[in-house]
């Protein structure tokens, strides 16, 4: 296991230890550090902690029924006591890129099911500002270019004039989300303004939704390389 994996499994640890109790109603996010978390949640439930969970992608599905933990349909579970994801980049204000893994629509759905997001992350997520991972953008399949276009346009309105923008593509075909649609991947470098780029994408019709998440988190979880983690709060 490599340094970034032990801290990826320190802050699981960590926030399972500062936010997690008996009886609660979770929210189990996607990507690496989230399932480092699942995985070490699944040994407390083997140990007698009761929880009623709900996922943000069918890949934590998988983990989370490989190490025992019971998944409730989100239409069944009502609203969520938390919600523990991990970003592709972080800022200091707790702003936030997601979709790397594709699932940024329901990341967010089920983020703002919740009465509180804690993010959970290895310190290299930690960014001065957002813009250096590409932003996902997931877009229905029809006319996409034509949303692509409209996409392109708004980023220049916001100062990114030289965005690059791809359709996410793996093994030779186009990447589709759990829900059907392609993501535009956009290559900002720097975002100025976040929470107004956040809302005026999804204004854009072929949208659905975007990886900005720059109001959901109340905290984050980091580990570090040394082999501590520290929580933030806001």
């Amino acid at each position: 296991m490599t340094a970034q994996d032990e801290a990826k499994k320190v802050a699981g640890r960590k926030v399972i230890e500062e936010f997690v109790r008996d009886g609660m109603k979770l929210g189990l996010g996607s990507g690496t550090t989230s399932h480092f978390f699942v995985r070490e949640l699944g040994k407390h439930v083997a140990a007698g902690l009761k929880v009623t969970c709900t996922t943000t992608s069918r890949a934590t599905n998988d983990v989370a029924r490989e190490v025992g933990i019971k998944i409730t349909d989100p239409n069944d579970i009502g609203e969520l006591d938390l919600t523990v994801d991990g970003p592709d980049e972080i800022d200091r204000q707790f702003r936030m890129i997601k979709g790397g893994g594709a699932c940024l629509l329901w990341e967010k759905i089920v983020a703002h099911a919740s009465k509180r997001m804690i993010t959970i992350c290895d310190e290299t997520k930690i960014v001065d500002q957002l813009g250096g991972f590409p932003l996902p953008v997931e877009v229905v399949q029809f006319a996409w270019k034509q949303t692509e276009r409209m996409v392109s346009r708004l980023l220049a309105e916001h100062g990114i004039a030289d965005a690059v923008i791809v359709r996410r593509m793996r093994d030779g075909q186009p990447v589709v989300t759990d829900s059907g649609n392609f993501i535009l991947d956009c290559r900002c470098a720097a975002i100025p303004e976040p929470e107004r780029l956040e809302i005026e994408l999804n204004q854009i019709p072929g949208v659905v939704e975007n990886g900005l998440f720059t109001r959901e988190s109340q905290g984050m979880v980091v580990g570090c390389f040394d082999g501590t983690a520290y929580v933030a709060m806001r």
